[in-house]
């Protein structure tokens, strides 16, 4: 399940303060073992029943970062979208993902800094009513404006 805004591009001369874009995404066991081969994190706590039973989440969560991508994307597809460059992220995990958890991921823009084309987003994924994820981005944004 995937559910999220349009995709595209917002140029830095169209953002305002208080913008928002989110997704929301059902996290799979798929997604869980895709990510475990691509970042080559192999921890059983994301992969083993048995071994993540016997831990203080008393089961399998997702990766941290698996999480945070979906910060990635909404910032890469919708605010601000296409070209955008990821200057730096900051982020507090809060509570664990499982397997099964649809996940609301939503960036909001905080300020606006016109001349160095650099917009702050405040950050956030949530599992329900429960924060799971906050933190906030620096990206350089695109323009309408030739450089």
């Amino acid at each position: 399940m995937l559910d999220n805004m349009p995709r595209g591009t917002i140029c830095i001369e169209d953002m305002e303060i208080g913008m928002r874009r989110y997704i929301r995404k059902e996290i799979t066991d798929r997604d869980i073992e895709m990510f475990a081969e691509v970042s080559t994190d192999h921890n059983p706590v994301h992969l083993d029943d048995d071994y993540a039973q016997d831990t203080r989440f008393h089961g399998r969560i997702a990766h941290g970062m698996l999480t945070a991508s979906l910060i990635s994307a909404v910032i890469g597809e919708q605010l601000p979208g296409h070209g955008t460059v990821y200057m730096s992220q900051s982020l507090k995990f809060m509570a664990p993902v499982r397997p099964g958890d649809v996940v609301y991921a939503e960036v909001e823009v905080k300020e606006i800094n016109h001349h160095k084309r650099r917009v702050t987003l405040d950050c956030h994924c949530a599992v329900g009513d429960t924060v799971v994820l906050k933190g906030e981005a620096l990206v350089l944004a695109p323009s309408n404006k030739l450089d």
